[in-house]
């Protein structure tokens, strides 16, 4: 039967990618099936890996491993390096087809380091090889090429650069699993965060930071409010135990702020609505966190995508260029003219599209900007606040304490 592989790629193509592969870098490759069989191989193998075959156990082959990192590649959402049985290294590519794992591109053996006794030691000790064939291995090791750890990670790279492309559906799956782990590692950074809190005296649900969210939802900062998110859904894993439930109590509330917000940053409400209903139907058959989080994750992408990129004009372009502006220059004494000047508007027409398409003033979002930065400072460093209100762009202390209450409830003291 024909391997699933070549009715998605002609095999004379695939064979003339890994030839200009292995013929750059004298590297060899392979692509290996969803068992871990050859397919096709470019460049010589090293004796060192037959004499080490002749000792492995049976359920414990080369294909096995090969396998099994391939599903680790699947399951970070990238090449994968790694070593095999003899401490060889070798990096990974996994091909997917609607999810579904069916062939690998595999590179290696080589050493990130010059063979020595401790290898062969190594190796000898798991596998009881004797004395003969410990000799022939170490003459043999020295045919392994060498290449640098930073060599590595740049062939690595280079590896994804040339194949992803080959099927369409692998480099979607793998951009999903990778956001799907960034998200997880950011989930657990904040709940390890919360864990450094006292436990029996846990901080009440976090609703500034709700309010932060649907503030950077509103003036179409994606990076910003994923981030947001993923604080709150570490507060609510650390302080609810892992409660599924409640997690799906919470992204209903979520939605629905954030729908609203949606709307008031300017998108359609007919199409925002249909967005909230869609997710909260989704719901229903979710029985995971992480699908449960990444789901959630697209509803804010997609929220603030509707509401911040709803209308394809020139005005839209500009609000993003200004909110650029003033992301990178808040601490310093920026006008609204100053910042109309810089994406080629007049003051007054500026002003009025920064109101409609942010939803707040221009004002109000640099101080919203300003007071956002100084929670950071004065959460994380020792600085007075005088010396804040200065870094953070505000002239005076009484003025920055006074905008600090308005937006947070609290003085820069009580906050602290």
């Amino acid at each position: 039967m024909k391997p699933y592989l070549y009715t998605i790629v002609e095999k004379k193509k695939l064979r003339e990618m890994l030839e200009a592969f292995e013929a750059c870098l004298n590297l060899p490759i392979q692509v290996i099936d969803e068992h871990g069989d050859i397919l096709e191989a470019c460049g010589n193998t090293t004796p060192f890996c037959s004499i080490v075959k002749g000792f492995l156990p049976k359920n414990d082959s080369c294909e096995k491993i090969h396998i099994a990192a391939s599903k680790k590649a699947i399951e970070l959402g990238e090449t994968y390096i790694f070593s095999c049985h003899a401490n060889l290294n070798h990096i990974v590519f996994p091909l997917l087809n609607k999810g579904v794992f069916f062939a690998s591109i595999l590179v290696g053996p080589f050493l990130m380091d010059k063979p020595d006794s401790l290898l062969i030691a190594d190796v000898a000790h798991r596998y009881a090889i004797g004395t003969d064939d410990l000799l022939e291995l170490y003459d043999t090791s020295y045919s392994i090429r060498v290449i640098a750890p930073a060599l590595v990670t740049h062939i690595s790279k280079l590896l994804y650069f040339l194949f992803y492309n080959l099927i369409s559906d692998s480099q979607k799956q793998f951009m999903d699993n990778q956001d799907k782990f960034h998200q997880q590692s950011k989930i657990n950074e904040s709940i390890q965060m919360y864990k450094t809190f006292d436990i029996t005296n846990k901080t009440s649900y976090p609703y500034e930071k709700e309010k932060e969210l649907i503030s950077k939802v509103k003036v179409g900062n994606i990076q910003e409010a994923k981030s947001i998110l993923n604080d709150l859904l570490g507060y609510v894993l650390f302080s609810e135990g892992n409660s599924l439930d409640i997690l799906k109590t919470r992204a209903v509330e979520l939605c629905s702020l954030l729908s609203r917000a949606a709307i008031e940053g300017g998108g359609a409400t007919d199409t925002i609505l249909k967005i909230s209903n869609q997710f909260l139907k989704s719901l229903q058959e979710i029985t995971d966190f992480e699908i449960l989080c990444s789901k959630l994750q697209e509803a804010v992408e997609v929220f603030v995508e509707s509401s911040f990129n709803y209308t394809p004009t020139k005005s839209n372009d500009r609000v993003k260029k200004a909110v650029a502006y003033i992301s990178k220059n808040f601490s310093h004494a920026i006008s609204l003219e100053e910042v109309a000047e810089h994406v080629n508007l007049n003051p007054t027409y500026f002003s009025s599209i920064f109101k409609q398409y942010s939803g707040s003033s221009f004002r109000e979002y640099l101080n919203m900007v300003r007071i956002e930065e100084s929670k950071r400072l004065l959460s994380n460093t020792d600085y007075t606040i005088i010396d804040i209100a200065i870094a953070v762009g505000f002239e005076d202390q009484s003025y920055f304490s006074k905008v600090f209450k308005k937006y947070t409830g609290l003085t820069p003291k009580q906050y602290r």
